[in-house]
């Protein structure tokens, strides 16, 4: 009996331990005991708007010069999400956008308004450069049919009034409303409604028609962000303006700010705004919405909540995680990939060594901010951020060419990577910060290499290492200082590569890429 109860004590010590690890390690918002913890998704889904059709929750988020772009989300219970679509699969409105002696970094899509309508759904944006678009959709899963549109607006807010008519508010610290036909043109001037008062920035407005009221939801954008509302019975104004969030709280609620005003099914109301989370990039975070005199008031008594009950949806859905690690075992990527720019779908395939993803070189470039076909995934960060996100990859390097550089990354505008480079006859293993080449070794084996790169948001450091084996490993060269860089703006990505520096031709192999 006491060998039993010791074996049992043991067990449940080990089960306790066990427990509080997953949990430690955790990296869904849903706690499993009707409450949630923000941020909602602890990665990079920026500039969110959320429409609800029947029992369905949509979102959508920036996703800048990625494609795949223009992410769409769904969800049951504004808790658990999972990839929808991409609406974008490519965009070929300008040769920037395939790295053609230019790039869009930091000028893509942005800020997407996502709207339900006669049965079809919406998406309008606008990229610097090239203006406004329209994409549109009979279901969220697509497919999904992008239009160019003679006129760009300003993180635009698209509304569609009950009496048929179509308006957008757009601008930068004055606020617009333009009518729209159903062709999305402009058919009325740009009517200034609103002068930001409280500080400069005043942006990121969507439109709701709640009761009697015209209401402008938008921020004071900013790390630390302001919320507000304008509200009018008439939707050219005049506007009054009210702050329903100003949150300085230190943590994961810091300035949160910029998303979009959502009712339950059960009346409940609800706005999914984000925060600047730091290198990983900015994080939706979901606050309960309460009325008070006609005003979306956001938070708990005037502070944003970090862990609260879930919204009632009127049941319960199960925790879903989104996928990350992958054995590139079908013949379509995961829906959490994404290109840098445009790819070359000749240079790359799932098909001709069946289990693996081929890269081959594209074109000849300097480095790898010009490289073509690097495939980039965000880092999600634990909900214990003393616990960093670890990626690994086995790479088969046997076909690369004189010049090539092939590896495991963590991109942004100053990115640093490890990665196999062939000098003539001989492979090297180089580690690169920010375009230096830090440290370079032989390659022992010419077959193949196991790489990792282990990143902490809350540190903002990266680090780089290698094995033979897939048991030890051994760092190489320095730490990259993650940062975020507006010059991007998106937050820091896993990537794989192969770029050519000297010829093309050449080619590697990723048996598979898988997160810790």
């Amino acid at each position: 009996m006491k060998f039993l109860s010791l074996r049992f004590g043991l067990f449940l010590f080990l089960f306790l331990i066990g427990s509080q690890l997953l949990v430690a390690q955790k990296l869904h918002s849903d706690n499993g005991d009707g409450t949630y913890t923000n941020p909602v998704i602890p990665a990079d889904f920026p500039d969110p708007d959320v429409i609800r059709v029947d029992d369905t929750y949509y979102m959508v988020s920036t996703t800048m010069w990625v494609f795949p772009g223009v992410t769409v989300l769904q969800s049951k219970d504004l808790v658990n999400w999972e990839y929808c679509s991409n609406a974008v699969p490519r965009f070929d409105f300008s040769p920037c956008y395939n790295l053609d002696g230019c790039n869009r970094y930091g000028h893509g899509q942005w800020a997407t308004s996502i709207k339900y309508n006669n049965g079809k759904f919406y998406l309008l944006f606008i990229t610097l450069d090239e203006g406004g678009f329209i994409c549109s959709a009979d279901k969220a899963e697509g497919p999904w049919e992008i239009k160019m549109l003679p006129k760009g607006f300003y993180d635009p807010g698209l509304f569609f009034d009950d009496d048929n008519r179509v308006y957008v508010a757009h601008g930068y610290g004055t606020i617009r409303i333009t009518e729209l036909n159903h062709e999305f043109t402009a058919i009325g001037p740009d009517s200034l409604v609103f002068t930001g008062d409280i500080r400069g920035g005043l942006e990121g407005m969507h439109v709701y028609k709640i009761n009697d009221f015209y209401y402008l939801y938008g921020t004071y954008g900013g790390v630390d962000g302001i919320q507000v509302t304008l509200r009018s019975k008439n939707i050219y104004g005049p506007y009054e303006q009210k702050v329903v969030l100003e949150e300085r709280t230190p943590g994961v609620n810091f300035g949160v700010h910029q998303g979009a005003l959502i009712e339950t099914q059960s009346g409940e109301w609800w706005t999914m705004l984000f925060v600047d989370s730091g290198p990983f990039g900015r994080m939706p975070n979901l606050q309960p919405v309460s009325w008070v005199d006609g005003w979306p008031m956001v938070g708990l008594d005037g502070k944003a909540v970090v862990t609260y009950r879930k919204p009632n949806v009127g049941k319960e859905y199960p925790v879903k995680d989104f996928p990350r690690s992958d054995e590139f075992e079908g013949n379509t990527l995961g829906m959490q990939w994404g290109w840098n720019h445009n790819p070359n779908p000749t240079k790359w395939s799932l098909t001709e060594h069946s289990g693996y993803l081929r890269l081959k070189t594209a074109k000849v470039v300097a480095d790898l901010l010009e490289a073509r076909n690097t495939l980039t995934q965000r880092p999600f960060a634990h909900y214990n951020q003393a616990i960093p996100s670890v990626a690994t990859t086995q790479i088969d390097v046997t076909k690369m060419k004189n010049g090539d550089i092939a590896g495991l990354g963590i991109f942004q505008e100053a990115y640093a990577f490890i990665a196999v480079k062939q000098v003539a006859d001989e492979k090297q293993l180089v580690m690169v910060n920010k375009g230096d080449t830090i440290a370079s070794i032989s390659l022992k084996k010419a077959n193949s290499i196991y790489l990792r790169t282990t990143a902490s948001n809350k540190s903002r450091l990266a680090t780089f290492e290698y094995s033979y084996d897939n048991q030890k490993f051994d760092k190489l060269g320095n730490e990259l200082r993650m940062s975020f860089s507006l010059k991007m703006f998106t937050g820091n990505k896993f990537c794989l590569f192969n770029y050519a520096t000297k010829e093309i031709g050449g080619y590697v192999d990723f048996d598979w890429f898988r997160v810790e």
